[in-house]
């Protein structure tokens, strides 16, 4: 479904440095891969390259992005629309940025829709009550009518979500999507992802610094460090016998702060 191969990307500026360094990622239909690392190391400039949404003029790209048999990075600017929204869909971090505050809820989980589909506005309508309600959202009915201010981080978020969703992509590529939540909203967002994998078979690439949330959701993972994939593999392998020390300086974090919580 993606393959990922010899990834390099480049900023151009006064001082061009590889913020990407010749990854190799693949994934198959319905998989869910998370991939890890501290800021700065790669991990978010090698999903937005996947989505299309880094722009060409900014970085050099090189390397292959096939999805279902297409390379992204060759892909006009058209061909390139007609996947994003449907067959692969983002979720970033933070919703209040994302959503536009003027909108209504309802009228914003249509829009991929009527970009993509020439649909009657009751059957848009229809779609995004049914993904409301797949994602959790309270009272489809009633917060299809409100705006992003009047709902909490967590409903935001989960907005979010059914407007990525709403088409059924086969790609959702998640973008450290509960870091500014709370640990139990945190909970609840991830069983979300969990069925949305399980239930409807969406492949998930998971984008975080928190190897705890990853365990909780995907399979396998990859490890990032200073622009290179240092360590690939099942999740719970990984775990328990990692083998860079780059991951195992991870695990040790991770441990450090359950013994603070406790």
């Amino acid at each position: 479904m993606l393959d990922v191969k010899n990834l390099t990307v480049t900023f151009n500026d006064d001082h061009p440095a590889e913020a990407v360094r010749g990854i190799n990622l693949h994934m198959e239909d319905g998989e869910t891969l998370g991939l890890v690392g501290e800021s700065g190391s790669g991990k978010t400039v090698t999903a937005m390259t996947i989505a299309g949404l880094l722009a060409n003029d900014s970085a050099e790209i090189n390397g292959e992005v096939i999805f279902d048999g297409r390379d992204l990075l060759h892909c006009s600017c058209s061909e390139m629309r007609l996947v994003q929204g449907k067959d692969i869909g983002v979720i970033f971090q933070e919703p209040m940025t994302s959503l536009d505050p003027l909108m209504r809820i309802g009228h914003q989980i249509e829009e991929t829709v009527r970009l993509h589909f020439k649909l009657k506005p009751e059957e848009r309508r229809s779609m995004a009550l049914e993904v409301m309600r797949l994602v959790g959202l309270p009272e489809p009915d009633l917060t299809y009518k409100k705006y992003p201010h009047q709902l909490s981080g967590g409903q935001r978020q989960r907005a979010m979500i059914a407007a990525a969703f709403i088409n059924h992509p086969k790609l959702l590529i998640l973008d450290e999507p509960t870091t500014a939540l709370d640990v139990t909203v945190q909970a609840q967002i991830l069983d979300v992802f969990r069925r949305l994998n399980e239930k409807c078979g969406v492949s998930l690439l998971f984008i975080s610094h928190d190897l705890r949330v990853v365990r909780r959701v995907c399979k396998k993972v990859a490890v990032m460090y200073n622009g290179e994939i240092v360590e690939y593999g099942d999740t719970e392998d990984i775990f328990t016998n990692p083998q860079h020390e780059y991951t195992k300086q991870l695990i040790a974090a991770v441990s450090a702060g359950r013994r603070t919580h406790v």
